[in-house]
């Protein structure tokens, strides 16, 4: 499994609107809204806003990956947003974020996350790839940047 396989172009935000944490949240669990994949909204929301209650996920580089795991939802879901705004986002490094990449797993596939955290975070430590996906102006080469970075990396 990749990232980018994860994401969908429905499913990737090439300008957020919102401009604070939870809105941030909420706008991009919306994407989910109509998804066949979900069960319950409202717990996928749940189970991503009580992570972030226990620690911000934003952390650091002008990156934040809110994350969870909950049983509504059938397999893995991602989505993805940026903006050039500055998002007030409580992050470890008192910086705003630009980048944020949604990641909800199921109880039973605590190592998938966890491996998909990892990947997302060795990803994001890159100067160049988050410069890159800041330029980038659709969903389509958004997406084209993750296939491309994750050539680098073995399946999960």
């Amino acid at each position: 499994m990749k990232l980018y396989e994860l994401l969908k172009k429905e499913l990737v935000l090439a300008d957020i609107k919102s401009e604070n944490k939870e809105d941030v949240i909420n706008e991009m669990i919306d994407l989910f809204k109509e998804d066949a994949r979900v069960d319950d909204i409202e717990k996928v929301r749940e189970c991503v806003l009580e992570r972030e209650r226990i620690m911000s996920t934003g952390v650091g580089k002008g990156f934040a990956i809110p994350h969870g795991k909950t049983n509504s939802i059938r397999e893995i879901l991602a989505a993805f947003g940026k903006t050039k705004r500055k998002i007030k986002y409580e992050s470890l490094d008192g910086n705003p974020v630009h980048l944020v990449f949604l990641l909800v797993g199921k109880d039973n596939l605590v190592s998938t996350h966890i491996k998909l955290l990892s990947r997302i975070s060795r990803m994001m430590n890159k100067d160049e790839f988050r410069n890159q996906l800041i330029e980038a102006e659709t969903n389509e080469e958004i997406i084209e940047l993750f296939k491309k970075e994750e050539e680098h990396y073995f399946d999960v």
